[in-house]
This record gives structure tokens, C-alpha cells and sequence, in this order.
């Protein structure tokens, strides 16, 4: 599927990774994505608190259907979200920049959830709109 269809097509994304600290890159990406229109929830198993976004220990916590599960985790931690991402089974699994692991998303990739690695959602939101 094309990132800019996904991108205008989706209202929910789950940000894997979300730091309380405004400055970091995954807090800042959120915060674009929610002044974007989406909503947005943050993943983090300290449950930080977030002005303005709820966040959830784990994705299987979300009590609601994502559209994109954006991912700011090491590429080699990857494998340990696999089974959370395919019980959430949202539309997108998305890598950011950086980020890739062909041998762990095959499962993602044979249950038809569609996935992106090495991405950034803000600049692929920018080329997009």
C-alpha cells in the first residue's frame, strides 16, 4: 500500500517506544502526529505520564483498534513485539528510521498487516501533505 494512502487513510497510531521527555525524537514524532489530527497513544511499559496522551504498558492494552503501530525500539528488540503486534493486528506496522528486521516482521507480513522499516512517519507525513 502507498504511505500517503495510509497516512490519510488512518486515525489511530500507537507509538511503541514514547518518552515523557518532550525533547526526544519519539515524544516530539507523537506530538506532531496528535497536532496532525491523529490520535495518538503512546506504548511504554513505565506508563509515563503524558500531558494530553494516554499511554498503555503494552499494545495488547489498547482497548481500541490502531491503525499504525509506529516503533521506536532498537531494531534487535524488534522479535520481542512481534506477538503483541499480531494480536493487536493493526494495518500498519511501521519501523522508524533506522529500524529494521526483515526475519522478525515476516509473521506481521503473512498475517497481511502492512509494514514499513527505515521510515520516518513525520517526513513521510510531510511528502505527503
Amino acid at each position: 500500500m502507498e504511505i500517503c494512502k495510509i497516512l490519510k487513510e488512518a486515525k489511530t497510531i500507537a507509538v511503541v517506544g514514547i518518552s515523557s521527555n518532550p525533547v526526544r525524537t519519539s515524544r516530539m514524532i507523537a506530538s506532531f502526529l496528535q497536532d496532525s489530527g491523529y490520535k495518538v497513544v503512546g506504548v511504554n511499559p513505565g506508563k509515563p505520564k503524558i500531558e494530553g496522551m494516554d499511554v498503555y504498558a503494552k499494545l495488547t492494552d489498547i482497548p481500541f483498534k490502531i491503525d499504525i503501530v509506529d516503533v521506536f525500539r532498537k531494531s534487535e528488540d524488534i522479535p520481542q513485539i512481534i506477538p503483541d503486534i499480531l494480536a493487536l493486528n493493526p494495518k500498519v506496522l511501521w519501523l522508524q528510521l533506522g529500524i529494521w528486521n526483515d526475519e522478525a516482521l515476516q509473521p506481521c507480513i503473512e498475517k497481511g498487516i502492512t509494514t514499513i522499516q527505515d521510515k520516518c512517519i513525520k517526513i513521510e507525513h510531510y511528502n505527503c501533505f
